[in-house]
């Protein structure tokens, strides 16, 4: 099962840490990442706010994504990512928001920002 899949099947909730330049942590929850290209388990994407987790991937770069399935049986996945690469095209954006579950409301939402996955784990264990 590829990535894109896992997350299009699995229920829960996400968290993406960031850091800014000097290292101060910062967590948030988020959507499921999206995977555009379904053979590709290498690049997924967030839609992002004009907020503290984006200010803090263009300070530095690597992120970590922490995914909980629901259901109590604490499984999911834990993603190292480095960012690759943003959208602000509105077009582009609408697109991604409509692949979202939960869907993301337009509000706030200006960016797309690409990330390689550098690594996954399991959400217990070093699999």
């Amino acid at each position: 099962m590829t990535l894109g899949e896992y997350f299009e099947q699995a229920n829960g909730f996400g968290v993406l840490a960031t850091t800014d330049a000097s290292g101060q942590v910062n967590q948030a929850i988020y959507v499921k990442p999206c995977f555009l290209d379904p053979d590709d388990d290498g690049t997924c994407c967030f839609i992002m706010t004009q907020r503290l987790s984006h200010d803090n991937v263009w300070r530095n770069p690597s992120a970590s994504y922490l995914f909980i399935e629901d259901g109590g049986q604490f499984a999911g996945k834990r993603l190292s990512l480095r960012v690759i690469a943003e959208e602000t095209k509105i077009e582009k954006i609408k697109e991604v928001r409509r692949r979202v579950d939960p869907p993301i409301t337009e509000g706030e939402s200006k960016y797309l920002v690409f990330f390689h996955v550098e690594g996954v784990r399991p959400l217990i264990g070093t699999e």
